[in-house]
């Protein structure tokens, strides 16, 4: 009998490759979704597998729509990928954001507790969760204590420490996997890589005429999404519920994502780029490069996309939009 999955936010950037991936392996696949006023725009990522999968409304922060589409279903694994996911727009909105991102986490765990504890269940916890902490080494893994610097940040911390104790208390599968920055062509406009990339082209196809940036010197462990899915059905498949690091290992700035991309357009991004105050963070995460070890020796997770790749893909990707 095929395995079944729920993936909460399954219509977001993690959630449509996650879907995509089970599906290969056989899984049944179901998703939540918020209900959004824009309907047509909403399950966009989805598209190509719409007709595959089965959704359900339901909110990280209403308990009882999560046990009925729990209950309904009764999946083997959940896969908990919602949240107020936008670093900076947890500044502007640091109550909605610890409710979705945190409070809901709790909700989840405590439908399943209630309703099926032996259903596997990963948390998609956040190098965020670190905050400028970095081990002696510049390395940020497993170990490094978690000091965050965001709502987002502290939200995530919550979520990753319930998980932990409701594993321990009541004997739960819960998984938490620790992942860097993945990006890709499905990630949001509003998030930085996909941001350069896209204006980058736009520039070049003569549609737009300068780029507003924040923080340039900000460094960054940037893998691909496709990459990182992989590894969060490999934490839940462990013979153990346990936690993980998933990083390239590798850190680029701001500056270097800039670079890479405009050279590749044969644009001199000197000639474009704009510092904007409002995009700089109140309180700034500097560095983030994470330690996979444990990933790569327990699990056998491996990257296949460098920094590069990713890059070229968004760059294909954009290029064909507006073509």
């Amino acid at each position: 009998m095929n395995k079944k999955a729920l993936i909460t936010g399954i219509n977001g950037q993690d959630g449509s490759y996650l879907a995509e991936f089970l599906l290969e392996k056989g899984y049944s696949v179901i998703g939540t979704v918020k209900r959004n006023s824009v309907a047509e725009n909403q399950t966009a990522r989805l598209d190509n597998i719409f007709n595959k999968i089965k959704l359900f409304y339901a909110d990280m922060t209403d308990m009882a729509s999560l046990m009925k589409v729990i209950s309904e279903n009764q999946p083997d694994e959940i896969y908990n990928l919602a949240a107020q996911s936008h670093v900076r727009i947890s500044f502007d909105q640091p109550i909605y954001t610890t409710q979705v991102t945190g409070i809901g986490t709790l909700n989840l765990l405590e439908a399943v507790k209630t309703i099926n504890k032996d259903i596997k269940i990963y948390q998609a916890s956040s190098s965020e969760m670190f905050g400028n902490n970095i081990d002696p080494d510049g390395y940020q893994r497993e170990t490094t204590p978690l000091c965050p610097v965001s709502p987002y940040g502290c939200a995530k911390v919550f979520s990753y420490n319930i998980c932990r104790n409701y594993r321990n208390s009541y004997g739960m599968f819960i998984s938490n996997g620790i992942l860097f920055n993945h990006e890709s062509p499905r990630r949001g406009s509003n998030f930085v890589t996909n941001k350069v990339v896209k204006e980058a082209v736009k520039i070049k196809l003569g549609l737009s005429n300068s780029l507003s940036l924040g923080n340039m010197e900000a460094t960054r462990d940037w893998g691909h999404a496709k990459d990182y899915v992989k590894a969060m059905w490999l934490i839940l498949q462990h013979k153990n519920p346990d936690d993980f690091v998933c990083s390239t290992g590798i850190s680029h700035s701001v500056k270097d994502l800039v670079e890479y991309v405009f050279g590749e357009l044969d644009l001199k991004w000197q000639d474009y780029i704009k510092i904007d105050k409002k995009y700089f963070r109140p309180e700034e995460l500097k560095d983030l490069k994470g330690d996979s070890t444990k990933a790569k020796n327990i699990l056998g997770w491996r990257v296949e996309y460098s920094f590069e790749t990713m890059l070229d893909e968004m760059i294909e990707f954009w290029i064909k939009h507006y073509d």
